[in-house]
């Protein structure tokens, strides 16, 4: 009963680490349409701050295959949470865009870090299921973080209230988690069966005793080459990258769209922006009970049809209710795709999965860097109503790409182990 209770009370700290997380990953679109007039700077600039946040993000996840087996992952996160709380205080004092900008480093990098950390954790020392349910819970906190914002809005125009109200959670966050450290030992001391990708948190009898998890899993590991000679990865990565650029993108932008191109104030876009990811936590609330009937790729495609839909709401050009619809349905489909790419990856490449995943995540963050500050500049600020342009080209991309993935993948499995 004890260590069953320690690894649920755990298992709910990582929860709200993950609800942590979430909460500043959608604050910046929601709130530029009132910071850029108070900074004085051109529209398309969010999109800077944007890609250095996912920049460095980018940096954290790469170094994460160093940091992890040295550090292991509970120092990993006290240190990138507290790190993530002083760039987001530093936000709600921020004298002029500079500041923002030099701020954006260390707020990509304590939550690339702490992404990193608990995707490696939860895939090393939890059920399968864990990891749709554990990025629903990153919808909640990106779904309550323009909620914030929208209410200090609301109350005078002040995004600094907002941004000053989640860093002092995430302040109290961290202590809970530099408070949890013999917790986290004793968690971290803990390794799957032989062969179990992933297992309950609960200590497992065999194996060398001071070998952990997480560096069984370090000892395979494949190249970079050899990982992109492996049927299907290309095309992979390339969903990979548009899946996080598609997400980011309608999170940066969504609200200069509502405001811009169909008419709604800052309060009503910035719900509008919440709707969109409260309608993904959802989703992925509801597919962690859809996995264990659905494949992932029929998750996939689900997925990316739901997309296609939305994005034939967002083309209407009315205002009103009608964009919201629009954005709830295009949040619905980005539900269960991600986290249905990261399962399939075991089944699709084996082995090389334990080396593909932080690639993966990687590419997807190279996405989320680039794609969403391409949009401001090509748009300039003047032409926001293309954002259902841009989204409906990605998802047709992205459904193509993985339509490639699963068909190179069959046909390689097929062949047998002597296929490159």
């Amino acid at each position: 009963m004890g260590a069953i209770f320690t690894a649920t009370l755990f298992l709910a700290l990582i929860y709200a680490t993950f609800i942590s997380l979430g909460l500043p990953d959608s604050l910046l679109g929601a709130a530029w349409p009132v910071m850029q007039p108070d900074l004085g700077v051109p529209y398309s600039f969010a999109g800077v701050i944007s890609m250095l946040i996912a920049g460095s993000t980018i940096i954290a996840s790469f170094s994460s295959g160093s940091l992890l087996p040295r550090f292991g992952s509970g120092a990993v996160t006290r240190v990138s949470v507290a790190l993530t709380a002083v760039a987001l205080f530093g936000f709600s004092q921020a004298p002029s865009y500079g500041w923002l900008l030099a701020l954006a480093v260390p707020l990509g990098l304590g939550g690339g870090a702490v992404d990193a950390a608990l995707n490696h954790f939860v895939a090393t020392h939890y059920a399968a299921h864990h990891m749709n349910w554990l990025h629903c819970f990153w919808g909640v906190g990106a779904m309550t973080g323009p909620l914030i914002l929208s209410r200090f809005i609301a109350q005078g125009g002040d995004w600094r209230g907002g941004y000053l109200i989640i860093s002092l959670i995430q302040i109290g966050l961290a202590a809970i988690l530099f408070a949890s450290i013999p917790l986290w030992r004793r968690m971290e001391g803990e390794r799957p069966a032989a062969g179990a990708p992933v297992r309950e948190a609960a200590r497992q009898p065999g194996g060398d005793e001071g070998q952990t998890a997480e560096s069984a899993l370090q000892a395979r590991s494949f190249t970079l080459g050899r990982l992109l000679r492996l049927p299907g990865v290309a095309p992979g990565l390339l969903a990979f990258f548009l899946y996080c650029g598609l997400e980011a993108t309608m999170g940066l932008w969504g609200s200069s769209f509502l405001v811009r191109a169909r008419g709604f104030d800052p309060v009503a876009a910035a719900f509008g922006v919440s709707l969109f990811y409260g309608s993904l936590t959802f989703g992925r609330f509801v597919s962690g009970f859809a996995s264990m009937r659905m494949s992932n790729p029929g998750l996939i495609r689900a997925g990316l049809w739901t997309i296609l839909a939305g994005m034939a709401v967002m083309f209407i050009p009315v205002g009103g209710v009608v964009p919201l619809v629009g954005f709830a349905l295009v949040g619905l489909g980005c539900a269960p795709i991600y986290p249905a790419m990261l399962h399939e990856t075991p089944r699709r490449f084996g082995e090389a999965a334990v080396s593909l995943i932080g690639i993966q995540m990687g590419v997807a963050y190279t996405g989320t860097t680039f794609l969403p500050p391409a949009f401001g500049w090509i748009t300039a600020g003047r032409h926001l109503g293309w954002l259902p342009v841009v989204v409906l080209l990605y998802a047709s991309l992205m459904l193509l790409a993985t339509e490639v993935v699963e068909r190179r993948t069959a046909w390689a499995a097929a062949e047998g182990p002597g296929s490159p």
